[in-house]
Order: C-alpha cells, then sequence, then structure tokens
C-alpha cells in the first residue's frame, strides 16, 4: 500500500470494485483502516477518506480470497548485494518482497484467479521467478489461472491523474492472461491499453527509465566539461536545444528516486556483458553527488567546520519522495567532509535521516548558515528573490546545484555564487 499500491486501489473502488489492500506493516493498515494514509500525494487523501467510508477498501496484513491479486511492492538495491563482472561491480536487486508477496497468495489462489506484477523486475521474472511460486498451489499458470506483468508509468504528483491517463501494457505469459489484465485495467484507464508477452513488458519500463538514465549521464557529462572549458553549460544546453533534433536534458546533483536511478541497474544486473553503456551511465550519475560536494569545496576553499544549509531533500522537485535521493546524498558526504550541515526538506518537514540534522522550517535551516546549497528546484526555494534571501541568512556564499536561482541578483545582494556546471564564474 505504497506510491503506487494505494492509488490503484483508490482507482478499482471508484468504479465500485471491493478492494482489499494488503501490507505488512500493521500501522500502515491501521491508519488505511481509519481513512488516514501514509503517504503524500495530491489527492489521494480524499480519494483513500471516500473509499474507506463506502465500504469498498479496507487493509489487512494479509491476503483473502479474490478474483484478482496485484503485487506492487519494492525491489529495493542494498549495498551488500553486488554482483561482478570482468572488473564491473554492480548493483543486484532485492526480490525478497516479490518473493514473500508471492508466497502469501498461494493458500488463498483458486482457478480462474488472476496475478498480475506491477514491481519493476528484472527481464524473466514473472516468468522464471513468480510462476513457480504461484504454481506450488498446485495450480498451473496460463492453464488454472491468469498471470502477467503491468509496469507503472507514472510521475508522483499527479500519479491519481496518469494511472487513468496514460497508456497501460500488459504482458501475460499467455495471450488468455493479457487479456484479463487488459479487462481488469480497462476497468478505469482511458489510455490505450496495449497487450504483449510478460517479458516484452518488463523490458518496456526498463527501457523507458534507461533511456532518461543515458540521457541524464550525458548531460551531468556536459557539465563537466564546461566547467573544465569555461562554459556556461546552462546556456550551451539552450542553444544546443536550438537543433530540432535534439533535446538535451538538465544536468543536477544525480539521479534518484526508485524508477530512474534503480532500473537500469536490472538490465546490468541481467546481462552485464551486453550492458556496457548503461553501466557507465550508472556510474556518472551515483558519482554526480561528490561532484557536487567537490564543487563546494572549491567555491569554500574546504568543507571542515563550515556551516551549510541544504535545501531540498527528495529526489525531485515537488514531491516528498526521498528514495535514492542525490540531495540527500549531498548532504551526507558534506557532513562526513566535516560540514556542518542543517537540511531542509518543504514538503516533508518532519523528515528523519540517518546521519542527519534535519530541520522543521527553511527559517531554521538559514538562520546560522554560511554557506547556501541549493539540492533540489523545488517551487518553493525557486520563488524566493536574491533580497529575500539575504534578509534570511547571513551565508553569503551560494551553490545552486540545478539552476534555480538568479546568479546576477544574488551576486548584487553580495553573494558569492557558483552553479555545477558554470565555468565562466565562480
Amino acid at each position: 500500500m505504497g506510491y503506487i499500491g494505494l492509488p490503484t486501489a483508490t482507482m478499482f473502488t471508484r468504479q465500485a470494485i471491493q478492494v482489499l489492500g494488503v501490507d505488512i506493516r500493521q500501522d500502515i493498515v491501521d491508519t488505511l483502516n481509519t481513512g488516514g494514509i501514509h503517504i503524500h500525494e495530491p489527492g489521494l487523501a480524499e480519494a483513500v477518506n471516500s473509499a474507506v467510508k463506502s465500504g469498498l477498501l479496507s487493509a489487512a496484513t494479509q491476503p483473502q480470497p479474490a478474483d484478482a491479486f496485484i503485487i506492487a511492492v519494492p525491489t529495493p538495491f542494498h549495498e551488500h548485494l553486488t554482483g561482478e563482472y570482468e572488473g564491473m561491480t554492480f548493483k543486484k536487486a532485492d526480490m525478497g518482497a516479490v518473493t514473500s508477496a508471492a508466497e502469501s497468495i498461494v493458500p488463498v489462489l483458486r482457478s480462474g484467479n488472476l496475478v498480475i506484477l506491477e514491481s519493476t523486475s528484472p527481464p524473466r521474472t514473472t516468468l522464471d521467478l513468480l510462476k513457480p511460486i504461484l504454481e506450488k498451489s498446485g495450480l498451473k499458470a496460463g492453464q488454472d489461472f491468469f498471470l502477467a506483468y503491468s509496469p507503472e508509468r507514472v510521475l508522483p504528483g499527479q500519479i491519481l491523474k496518469e494511472l487513468v491517463e496514460n497508456a497501460r501494457v500488459i504482458g501475460g505469459i499467455d495471450p488468455r492472461s493479457s487479456q484479463a489484465g487488459a479487462s481488469l485495467y480497462a476497468s478505469f484507464v482511458r489510455g490505450q491499453i496495449h497487450q504483449t508477452d510478460s517479458t516484452t513488458a518488463e523490458m518496456v519500463k526498463l527501457m523507458e527509465n534507461t533511456y532518461r538514465d543515458v540521457n541524464i549521464a550525458i548531460a551531468n557529462e556536459f557539465s563537466r566539461l564546461a566547467e573544465r572549458f569555461g562554459v556556461d553549460v546552462w546556456e550551451a544546453i539552450k542553444l544546443s536545444s536550438l537543433h530540432p533534433r535534439v533535446k538535451i536534458l538538465s544536468p543536477g546533483p544525480g539521479v534518484g528516486g526508485h524508477c530512474i536511478s534503480v532500473d537500469p541497474w536490472f538490465f546490468v544486473e541481467s546481462a552485464p556483458d551486453l550492458s556496457g553503456l548503461i553501466y557507465q551511465a550508472r556510474q556518472v550519475n551515483d558519482s554526480q553527488p561528490a561532484y557536487a560536494v567537490e564543487s563546494l569545496r572549491r567555491l569554500l576553499g574546504g568543507l571542515r567546520g563550515k556551516r551549510v544549509a541544504a535545501l531540498g531533500l527528495a529526489y525531485k522537485p515537488d514531491v516528498d519522495d526521498l528514495r535514492e535521493s542525490p540531495a540527500a546524498d549531498v548532504a551526507r558526504l558534506l557532513k562526513e567532509e566535516g560540514a556542518l550541515v542543517k537540511a531542509y526538506e518543504p514538503f516533508k518537514p518532519d523528515a528523519k535521516m540517518d546521519g542527519l540534522e534535519t530541520v522543521a522550517s527553511l527559517e531554521e535551516c538559514l538562520r546560522d548558515a554560511e554557506t547556501l546549497i541549493l539540492l533540489v528546484n523545488h517551487t518553493a526555494f525557486r520563488n524566493l528573490t536574491a533580497g529575500e534571501l539575504a534578509a534570511m541568512t547571513p551565508a553569503r556564499a551560494v551553490l545552486d546545484t540545478v539552476n534555480g536561482w538568479d546568479a546576477d541578483a544574488l551576486r548584487a545582494e553580495g553573494f558569492m555564487v557558483a552553479r555545477l556546471g558554470d565555468g565562466r564564474r565562480g
């Protein structure tokens, strides 16, 4: 019942379909059963409260007999899960939650049921991991029950809208399973529903996010090259993108979230001999937080003892999602380098992160700072004027890693300014 499972559950209830939301955390189950929510997503609180009040949505820690089962659990990477191939060290996914969810379905699986995996997974997970577990029930996938994979493809902050409007890919282990999955999602999806096989559907999700990761990596490399050659990369990107067939993405302090920073590793894990470019892009983006820290060190002439206000901890602008956040990585690295860091995340002011001092307000974050580092291009930060910043803090040094502020205006207020990728000044 996380960022995907809970919104998906509410979509079905809007069609008068009875839904049981399953989560292993009792506190989440209790919150949902009172009509509350535990995550931030525009419109979700009202949708969940309405669904619970109608009696169409309830929650439990174990699945019960149903017509359809949707698995939307995390597939995270952990530092201790790695692989090696010809000098490459790569991350491997922890599929434990998928395995556990599938095993919990086995006792209640019945003939005619549909099981859909939505969790991002390595190619062939549906066939090689999920199918054998479910067949421990004594039922045969494709004969006695339907089995399919359907990746989520939604943007945090727009989930309720995009679940309905976006195109949907359904990959069954056989055509009947694809059709069964398409029929279920057609209850609320208005976008086109495309049927394929399960491994193609798994690969589609990975390709989409790997494509974006590789393009962000080249933008980050451009930013480093621009600094080397004395060029403002932001101007260069703007001019390059005037070409009708060129669209360069924005550099920044790294790539985060539970998709773009994660999905490419599934390819590397599954076929390291064929994914050298993908691996190198991951190396660039994973090293970008350290590059941002080095940029601040150059600006200040050292980091030890410097009071730094880290603005933003989310992985992208205007969301509360801190998963795999490069902003949080930068803040932690600064602390490891001896800086005195206070971090503020406006979309989660009560955030608690191991090894990092977080504060509940912008004023508290800025009050005693001598250096500001803008890590997330939140609207609330971007709308601050140079004069407002100057009045709120004694700090007079700024590293802008996302091109969110007017550098000339800051300099006019007496700030020493550096921008990631700007080799002309700072």
